[in-house]
C-alpha cells in the first residue's frame, strides 16, 4: 500500500456523523439470518444515504467468506469485503468493513455494512 493516498478529515464541506441506531436490524439472504442487531450505528456521510453499521458480534460469521476485494476512502480508510456464499453471485462482496478506520470514524471499528442490493432484505423495526 502506498502512503501517497490522501487522508481527509470530515468537516463542514464533508460532514460525517455516527449515531446509535435505535432500531432492530435483521439482514437475510434466502432463509438465513446473516445479521440480527439492536446495537447498530448509523453513519451519515455528507449527502450520501445513511448506512447502518452492524457489530460483527451480531453477524453470523459462519455465513461469510472474505474476498480479496479492497477499497479506499480518504475519510474512513481501507475497507475489506466479505461475500455471502448462500446468496450466490448476487451476494459477492455484499459486506464491507473498515478494520482499522481513521480516528474520526473510530466507532465503526468491528462493525460491518451491507449493500442492500446484494442481500435479500434489510429489515429495520422499532
Amino acid at each position: 500500500m502506498s502512503n501517497n493516498r490522501p487522508e481527509l478529515v470530515p468537516g463542514p464541506d464533508h460532514p460525517i456523523t455516527i449515531t446509535p441506531n435505535a432500531g432492530h436490524i435483521v439482514v437475510k439472504v434466502g432463509d438465513k439470518v446473516v445479521a440480527d442487531s439492536r446495537n447498530a450505528l448509523t453513519l451519515q456521510e455528507s449527502t450520501y444515504p445513511a448506512v447502518p453499521y452492524i457489530p460483527l458480534a451480531d453477524v453470523d460469521q459462519s455465513l461469510l467468506e472474505r474476498t480479496a476485494t479492497s477499497t479506499y476512502c480518504p475519510y474512513k480508510g481501507d475497507a475489506t469485503y466479505y461475500s455471502i456464499p448462500a446468496g450466490g453471485e448476487k451476494s459477492v462482496d455484499a459486506i464491507w468493513v473498515y478494520e482499522n478506520p481513521r480516528d474520526a470514524v473510530a466507532q465503526i471499528k468491528d462493525h460491518v455494512a451491507f449493500y442492500p442490493d446484494r442481500v435479500d432484505s434489510i429489515e429495520i423495526t422499532a
